[in-house]
């Protein structure tokens, strides 16, 4: 079920009707059947992998928590790690091994046969399995007791809001709220429903416009010209954001008007004065994941510096392989962990000088637009000739070779560049606004009369300019 369905509508105000109307000691089964429900909507069969998960890591978690030995522990770590990683590479990593040997051999004039399987990636396994594995490491370390409580510890892996695209939830965050009586509250619901909303709009209005022309360009890829490559690679920098920061929106907004509290996975990204603090401000549950679970046990910087360098670079290597099954993904993983290791290596810092810090705004952005090309590119090659042409066109010197209109068609009228513009222009008005201040704050207030005529103008603002064909898919369901 997508967040951006009218099944959606439905299912989520019976669901908070519902669970406010139940006995406390009722309310975690029926969030669990609502969970499994949401996710079986998409494809049932799935919700196998789900159980299987959830058995396997609730079992490893008790047994830890019997064990005083670490070497008795490791082994039921162990188990819940390679049976989570193993599904998570039977169904998205198989394939791009294969084509890959597969490519390797043939390079050198060598011919295999590996039967490529025909299967569907299941919505959310990237998610669910590390919020997973999460539990079982913390479970390991002791930082956490084991749940007693299956159900509880089902919910946990299966939650609805976040269950097919984060935030990738702690257990020692998520688990307690299970337990704890909540009451109906109606400004944590008020300010929930406006972070829905701004969601829907991030994803409706803006993502989905965009993503029209994002398409068309790429789709042209091989035809059009460098500047308008340029443009597909900006465009698709804000709608990735806009898609995935949307979903996280609803996300938080739904849970909240439930009164759970989600950790927060985007904090204005493209206000970042370097890609190391891109990467604090962007994806924050699966940036500080990667560190607490693969950078810290790797050594972090408390080692040499070369070695401190080299987990870096392996982190974020692996970080962009989490992405996708595509060498794409891979580099793209590798820039950013090159460019954070080069900003460390000269000590970049933070400039005092506002102007030379809206300067390096401007370079950090310019670097998310050119590595975000490579994440949208089919393949390597592709991306490589997108920046050879872009480069090209660029030196030439020539607008009219730069943005060559005969070089694309775009199946767009004037009025959706105008829908366009208006979206991001807002977007970034609200962002610089909250750096001081809480929009929520701000409307809250303002008299009754004047919330109202806000929230109406923006609701009727997302059904008049948003896009509702299909519905979209969020771009990180396939991660």
């Amino acid at each position: 079920m997508l967040f951006n369905s009218f099944n959606f509508l439905f299912f989520f105000p019976a669901v908070v009707i519902l669970y406010f109307a139940l006995k406390h000691k009722y309310r975690w089964v029926f969030l669990l059947i609502a969970s499994y429900y949401f996710y079986m909507s998409w494809k049932p069969v799935y919700a196998l992998l789900l159980i299987s998960s959830t058995l396997i890591d609730f079992y490893c978690g008790l047994q830890m928590s019997k064990l005083s030995d670490k070497k008795d522990r490791k082994k039921f770590l162990w188990l819940s790690i390679v049976s989570n990683f193993s599904v998570l590479f039977f169904f998205k990593y198989f394939n791009f091994l294969n084509d890959s040997i597969k490519e390797v051999f043939s390079f050198m004039s060598i011919s295999i046969e590996i039967p490529t399987l025909e299967i569907l990636l299941p919505v959310g396994i990237s998610f669910y399995t590390f919020q997973a594995v999460s539990y079982s490491i913390d479970v390991y370390r002791g930082s956490m007791k084991a749940e007693t409580n299956l159900g509880h510890f089902a919910l946990y892996i299966s939650f609805f809001p976040q269950l097919v695209a984060g935030p990738i939830e702690r257990p020692s965050n998520l688990l307690p709220q299970f337990k704890k009586e909540k009451k109906f509250n109606y400004q944590l619901a008020a300010s929930g429903l406006r972070l829905m909303a701004w969601g829907f709009f991030k994803k409706l209005v803006i993502a989905d416009n965009i993503a029209v022309i994002v398409n068309s360009i790429y789709a042209q890829h091989d035809s059009v010209s460098g500047g308008w490559l340029l443009i597909g690679a900006f465009l698709f920098t804000i709608q990735i954001y806009c898609d995935f920061s949307g979903y996280t929106d609803i996300a938080i907004g739904a849970a909240r008007v439930m009164g759970f509290d989600f950790m927060k996975n985007f904090n204005r990204p493209f206000f970042s004065k370097s890609i190391t603090e891109f990467w604090s401000r962007w994806h924050i549950s699966l940036s500080t994941w990667f560190r607490d679970y693969l950078y810290i046990p790797l050594g972090g910087n408390r080692t040499v510096k070369w070695r401190w360098y080299y987990n870096l670079f392996i982190t974020f290597l692996i970080s962009g392989l989490w992405h996708g099954a595509n060498w794409t993904f891979v580099t793209w993983g590798a820039i950013h962990g090159l460019t954070i290791v080069i900003e460390r290596f000269f000590n970049v810092q933070i400039s005092k000088n506002r102007f030379i810090r809206y300067f390096q705004i401007l370079v950090t952005f310019t670097i998310l637009v050119l590595t975000f090309h490579v994440f949208r590119s089919e393949t390597i090659e592709n991306s490589l000739n997108g920046f050879h042409r872009l480069f090209s066109d660029l030196l030439s010197f020539k607008l009219s070779t730069f943005l060559n209109f005969d070089s694309i068609q775009l199946n767009i009228i004037k009025v959706d560049w105008v829908i366009i513009a208006f979206g991001i222009l807002l977007l970034f008005t609200i962002e610089f606004i909250q750096r001081k201040h809480k929009i929520g704050t701000l409307i809250y207030k303002l008299s009754t009369w004047k919330r109202w005529i806000i929230y109406c103008v923006f609701l009727i603002t997302i059904l008049l300019l948003g896009k509702f064909e299909g519905p979209q898919e969020f771009i990180y369901f396939q991660f």
